[in-house]
């Protein structure tokens, strides 16, 4: 008997600590460390490793994402999302911050560590937010492994989704996205063609033809109002320096040549190309405010009301800029340099692949849940209906397994429609490149015409340096050497554009930049496109 009691003792206390041990590893997954892989078990009700709904009982996880200025929170109520909560019994707290307001709150966010269980879209947290507060946002690798199947196969299909999200140490902390349907090339030459018809003027083909132009539509009063209130040139962004070879897609004075990572702003190429802005900006061919307006300004004077007064200008389509004019406007393929050859800001991969689209945090209780949830949207169908809107609503789909998009109602563009129906450039989504034939777009408006324009410029799409990843160290050297570069190649940018002598004051410039620390800047970034390269 006693023998048997010791036994059953002996079986409790065995038992006993098995759940002490248990609990002990659960409370250490949600604890906040970023090194728990564990996976929880959900305390809410059973949880469905596979299948839908995942959880039994309803069970709420708190989502942030950051929009555009006021866009506001009406992609909420697409279709798709709606049944997702119905079908997966994960109910969805939103959180949508203006990006007016994000800035600030970002900081506060971070230095309190009160997050929300999930982040969506890459305009919310951002490589250094991540890197420089690790012990915040969960390595994901494990997770995709058992509670991802659907992104794991995207992953397989498109390797450079895995790619452009492997962070410095090996890890994958945030969830990429490949858009569908995108071209290849970004913003293109947009002219007045009404102009140029009234003045019996071609299409300009290179950079003396577009000089030639622009000079006509200031001294010919093409818009026929009696005034000299044309704006011949208004100035996007660098896409006026790149008929002299230089795209740079991702802003960062970073271009590829030959193979190696560049610093063009000491460039041959980009001198001669401040010189035609020069010469530009000094005959009035150019909109003088270029340094000092901003989009407000810009927009105005695109749709002014009485008549149109800019000439040539980058979009990507004109009937999102032009307002009541934009019938006017064409777009014309890429304008040759001055060797001859014609270069687009863009990416001959697809201007389609992001990263830090969807990040689970370590405050969210149930990671596994929050991953499982987020795997239903890498499917083809659920990635563009929260690209472009829910089937019935913005898409129709056909008999014969195609995908047709609506028109926009009247009054609006279907570029605003997009926004205001889906989360569209933001958030988790995968859409096959085998599956893109199916997608049936309207060549006249929207993606579809983007598609259309992009046949002008896709060609000269040149490979630019790539949105590399840098470590914590680097990230600490990066604000000082970047914040007194930038600032000093922005302000002789602007010092050489209004007043010259590019010539004279070239190798001083040249002499401050190495002195504020180019080489090393320049070394970690060819470090960090070293790393990326070399990503398996």
């Amino acid at each position: 008997m006693e023998k048997q009691q010791r036994k059953g003792l002996h079986k409790k206390l065995t038992i006993t600590l098995l759940i002490t041990a248990l609990l002990a590893s659960l409370t250490a997954a949600c604890s906040g460390n970023n090194t728990a892989k564990t996976n929880v078990v959900s305390e809410t009700g059973d949880y469905n490793k596979e299948g839908l709904p995942i959880v039994d009982e309803p069970l709420t996880l708190k989502v942030l994402t950051v929009r555009w200025g006021s866009m506001g929170d009406t992609f909420t109520q697409n279709q798709w999302l709606k049944d997702l909560e119905k079908n997966t019994n994960v109910k969805i707290e939103w959180e949508v911050m203006s990006s007016n307001d994000w800035s600030e709150r970002k900081a506060i966010m971070l230095a309190s560590g009160t997050i929300p269980d999930v982040i969506i879209g890459n305009q919310s947290f951002g490589d250094s937010d991540i890197v420089n507060n690790l012990s915040y946002f969960r390595p994901l690798d494990d997770y995709i492994e058992q509670y991802m199947p659907n992104l794991k196969a995207a992953m397989e299909e498109t390797p450079e989704m895995k790619k452009i999200s492997t962070f410095p140490d090996g890890e994958i902390y945030s969830l990429p996205a490949r858009l569908p349907s995108r071209p290849k090339s970004s913003r293109q030459p947009v002219i007045n063609k009404t102009w140029l018809d009234k003045l019996d003027l071609e299409v300009p083909d290179t950079v003396d033809d577009l000089y030639n132009v622009l000079t006509a539509f200031k001294e010919q009063d093409p818009n026929g109002n009696g005034k000299q209130d044309e704006i011949p040139y208004i100035e996007t962004g660098n896409d006026i320096i790149s008929p002299f070879g230089i795209a740079d897609l991702n802003n960062n004075y970073m271009v590829l040549k030959d193979g190696k990572a560049v610093f063009y702003p000491v460039s041959n190429q980009y001198k001669e190309a401040l010189k035609w802005v020069n010469k530009l900006y000094t005959e009035g061919l150019i909109d003088k405010e270029l340094f000092t307006q901003d989009d407000t300004m810009r927009t105005a004077k695109f749709q002014s009301p009485d008549a149109p007064i800019v000439g040539f200008s980058y979009q990507w389509t004109p009937d999102a800029v032009f307002g009541k004019w934009s019938d006017q406007y064409v777009t014309i393929p890429p304008i040759a340099g001055p060797d001859g050859n014609r270069y687009t800001i863009g990416n001959p991969m697809g201007m389609n692949l992001a990263r830090n689209e969807l990040l689970i945090t370590t405050s969210c209780k149930y990671p596994e849940i929050a991953a499982r949830w987020a795997d239903q949207f890498y499917t083809n169908e659920a990635s563009i209906q929260n690209f472009w809107g829910a089937v019935g609503t913005v898409i129709q789909k056909n008999d014969n397994r195609t995908y047709t998009l609506m028109d926009p109602p009247a009054g609006t563009s279907a570029d605003a429609w997009y926004w205001e129906q889906s989360l569209r450039d933001f958030g988790p989504k995968y859409v096959s490149p085998s599956f893109e034939k199916n997608i049936v777009l309207n060549p006249k408006n929207g993606d579809g015409l983007k598609l259309q324009l992009d046949k002008l410029g896709s060609e000269f799409a040149t490979t630019p340096f790539p949105n590399v990843m840098y470590t914590a160290e680097e990230f600490q050297e990066l604000p000082t050497l970047t914040t007194d570069i930038d600032s000093y190649v922005n302000t002789m940018r602007a010092k050489f554009v209004i007043l010259g002598e590019i010539d004279k004051e070239w190798d001083d410039y040249v002499k401050q930049l190495n002195d504020m620390g180019l080489e090393k800047l320049t070394k970690i970034r060819t470090d960090a496109y070293s790393r990326y390269t070399n990503v398996k």
